[in-house]
């Protein structure tokens, strides 16, 4: 289920009034049910394992000028191995992608009078993104505290701070959008998941932007799963209770350090994983999730774990009901 129609009004437009108070869609064997996302442990099991993402968003987005003088908004992605970084130029505005001109060697100057010099397209053949030399002191997540905000798009029409994109597991900086699946959680709703017998471990995925082309598959990105929590997974696997991601970067992580027999190692470095049809979920066994656009490669990744039907049906039920898409929509919990 690649393509559907999406209703217009049905993008979140501001956060909700209580993270946990978004709507939750269940979908399993038996049928599919409605709930709030503060009810999500009566839908576990004790004995389940939730595994969520502490990687924190930074404020990735910056103004500036191209050498001809034309405003445009710097998106930083992903930052490299050899120090480089990963960038999208955008036109100044409400822009829904990149601008089409940029070229190898133009320069791009931020404010602090900064430069960013645009390297190569990343990966080649493309014109979305670039890899550039960054010429500032400190470091770029340093300057973008000073200097940055969120990334926004144009169904978010108000700014908002830098806390409305952090989730509660938020620890180490590095993401350039919010790993939003984890955003309905609160400490409350931690704590009743915990009460219940259903504990919580930490993986670490530095998402990049999130604006990619219809049909382009997702880029790599840095990831580590600790030793402690490859352990929690093969020993729930073991006694037959369910790994459930928190959202799309969670799966990628934990089947990126997962071998050929579904056995998860402590792993750190960066994964190109795609999951679909010829490579599904091995390790995850129920996910959280928001709701993603037509196109999106996060659908053949929820296929993945959860089979074309049963994503299919949520859907279908979801655009029915009027759920509400983007980060600060509504979730679903799916449960094959």
């Amino acid at each position: 289920m690649r393509t559907f129609a999406l209703p217009e009004g049905l993008e979140a437009s501001a956060p909700p009034t209580a993270r946990d108070g978004v709507r939750l869609l269940v979908a399993h064997r038996g049928g599919i049910e409605h709930a709030r996302f503060g009810q999500l442990g009566r839908h576990l099991s004790p004995g389940d394992l939730v595994v969520v993402n502490t990687s924190a968003t930074l404020p990735a987005a910056v103004e500036g000028t191209r050498g001809d003088g034309r405003p445009v908004t710097l998106h930083f992605a992903t930052a490299l191995d050899d120090g480089t970084w990963v960038v999208e130029v955008r036109p100044r505005g409400e822009a829904n992608g990149p601008v089409d001109d940029a070229r190898v060697g133009e320069t791009v100057t931020p404010p602090d009078a900064i430069r960013v010099l645009l390297l190569a397209p990343h990966p080649a053949g493309q014109r979305r993104l670039w890899q550039a030399a960054v010429g500032v002191e400190g470091g770029v997540p340093a300057y973008l505290a000073r200097h940055g905000r969120p990334i926004r798009y144009a169904y978010v029409p108000v700014a908002l701070p830098l806390a409305d994109y952090q989730t509660v597991f938020a620890q180490e900086p590095g993401s350039a959008e919010m790993p939003s699946a984890g955003r309905p959680f609160t400490t409350e709703l931690v704590t009743d998941l915990v009460t219940r017998g259903i504990p919580i471990a930490p993986i670490l995925l530095h998402t990049g932007v999130s604006s990619q082309d219809l049909g382009e598959p997702p880029q790599p990105e840095r990831y580590r799963v600790p030793e402690p929590t490859a352990r929690l997974v093969n020993m729930t696997r073991a006694w037959g209770g369910r790994v459930v991601a928190v959202g799309t970067t969670v799966t990628r992580a934990l089947e990126s350090a997962a071998d050929d027999a579904g056995v998860v190692r402590g792993r750190a470095g960066w994964t190109d994983l795609v999951l679909g049809p010829g490579r599904p979920a091995q390790v995850v066994g129920g996910l959280i999730t928001g709701w993603h656009a037509p196109g999106s490669s996060h659908l053949q990744l929820l296929e993945s774990v959860a089979g074309p039907d049963l994503v299919e049906r949520a859907y279908a039920e979801a655009v029915r009901a009027r759920y509400l898409w983007h980060e600060f929509g509504d979730s679903c919990l799916l449960l094959p």
